[in-house]
């Protein structure tokens, strides 16, 4: 099994048709006005589809969203017509990423640190944000937290929704290995084609790692990252034992 197929990349944003891209994405803004007012020029890791890099470049910044996904890419693309000199997409993971070009912000969003489960990937992802970050620059991140994560482990969820043409059922089903900080994410999706009366049927094993205070704040000091704010998600208070999701904002130095 494998993760972001092209099959589920192209009903990836009906899946999250009822995410709340727009209030998540002025949330992040709060925080970069905050600390960098000057911003101009972002730069998103793990773009997926191009929800938020659309929202950010319509907030008037230039945009350039990284996926490893080209299914994902293709999609995003038609995101920038009527703004091509502002929004631009590029194919890679994000640790082979290497652009002759450094950005006021960066961005990794949607927990996409979390999917960093190695040790490895997870520095060298933290080393390509800062290589490519201005002198001064913000990485802003959010991602599982690992204090809420073994608190209130995850269960088992079925998440339902149609439009005029198909019907999906997904069940996600979570097998939590608390010596590895890892949570396999085990989903069974039946995509039901209503005018042919067809269903397809996708198996994915999405790899998420929580991470706790410590080890972050460790990796954060060694590549050169002061850390600006921890907050749970969406709002601007500390994480506590039911923060699941937290993002943090990083300053290079």
């Amino acid at each position: 099994m494998i993760q972001f197929s092209d099959i589920y990349s192209q009903y990836y944003d009906l899946i999250y048709k009822d995410k709340q891209y727009k209030a998540e994405a002025e949330y992040i803004n709060s925080l970069i006005l905050e600390h960098k007012k000057d911003t101009k020029e972002i730069l998103e890791l793990g773009c997926g589809t191009g929800r938020y890099t659309e929202l950010f470049c319509d907030f008037g910044y230039s945009v350039h969203g990284v996926d490893m996904s080209l299914e994902m890419l293709r999609i995003a693309e038609q995101r920038r017509i009527g703004r091509e000199d502002r929004l631009r997409f590029t194919h890679s993971k994000i640790q082979d990423l290497d652009m002759d070009k450094k950005f006021d912000v960066i961005v990794a969003l949607f927990h996409v640190m979390s999917y960093q489960t190695s040790n490895e990937d997870l520095i060298k992802a933290f080393q390509v944000a800062r290589k490519h970050l201005v002198d001064g620059g913000l990485f802003i991140f959010d991602f599982w937290y690992g204090p809420a994560v073994l608190t209130n482990p995850p269960v088992v969820r079925v998440k339902r929704l149609e439009n005029e043409k198909i019907k999906i059922t997904r069940i996600a089903e979570p097998t939590i290995y608390p010596q590895y900080d890892i949570v396999d994410v085990n989903y069974d999706i039946f995509i039901e084609d209503k005018e042919e009366n067809k269903i397809i049927e996708i198996k994915e094993l999405h790899k998420m790692r929580y991470f706790f205070d410590t080890g972050l704040e460790m990796i954060c000091n060694m590549v050169g990252f002061q850390i600006m704010n921890k907050f749970e998600w969406l709002t601007y208070k500390s994480p506590d034992l039911g923060s699941w999701y937290v993002v943090w904002e990083t300053r290079k130095f």
